[in-house]
């Protein structure tokens, strides 16, 4: 708690304000979401006026906790293209909790239809892809395979917002414009990703 705290003003000072919108708990166990130490203490920062609104960012059964709980704004998890394991009821269960849903991991960091991994870190992302691409071509899919992918994370109602990260600034103008201009995406090109996911991928583990 001590550290969560100490954070919070540090965090306070540094930025020179008052307050912090939102608040994450990221990637707390349930064990640690059920000592209750962690809540607790940005609990009483939100008490004390330093934050506003607390969610939590994590993956797999601590963010199903989290949203059960009850006791966050906002859930930030992972869903994409190739890790489609959170339409499984936990987008779900976090608009029925009337909570902001943060997506990471919007666009596989860009694993669909590159000719490699991008990244040692896209190695699962890509190998993935890979399988689910092997399947054939998709109806109505955007040529570009970065539209589709975030085409694809965008489509779902239960989705607020995408982080998408990026050095390159073309890159964000790009996606801005994608999302000004070219979306939605056909719906037929997201039906057959999930069938292609719920085909092969509904056991795979799910990646953070």
């Amino acid at each position: 708690a001590q550290t969560i705290t100490d954070s919070i003003d540090r965090s306070l000072s540094r930025m020179k304000t008052d307050y912090i919108d939102l608040l994450q708990l990221h990637s707390c166990g349930v064990d640690v979401l059920e000592k209750g130490e962690a809540i607790l203490a940005v609990r009483d920062a939100q008490q004390a006026g330093k934050v506003r609104y607390i969610g939590y960012s994590g993956d797999n059964e601590a963010a199903a906790w989290a949203v059960d709980s009850g006791l966050f704004a906002s859930l930030q998890t992972s869903f994409n293209l190739v890790e489609q394991k959170a339409r499984y009821g936990l987008l779900q269960a976090a608009k029925a909790q009337g909570m902001g849903v943060i997506i990471k991991r919007p666009i596989a960091n860009g694993a669909w239809g590159a000719p490699k991994s991008p990244s040692g870190y896209a190695d699962q992302y890509w190998e993935r892809a890979q399988l689910l691409e092997q399947m054939g071509p998709i109806e109505g899919a955007p040529a570009n395979r970065i539209l589709l992918a975030l085409g694809f994370t965008l489509a779902h109602n239960a989705v607020d917002t995408a982080i998408v990260g990026t050095q390159n600034p073309a890159h964000m103008r790009a996606n801005l414009r994608w999302v000004e201009e070219d979306l939605p995406i056909d719906p037929a090109a997201v039906a057959e990703l999930h069938r292609r996911f719920d085909e092969v991928g509904r056991d795979w583990v799910q990646l953070s």
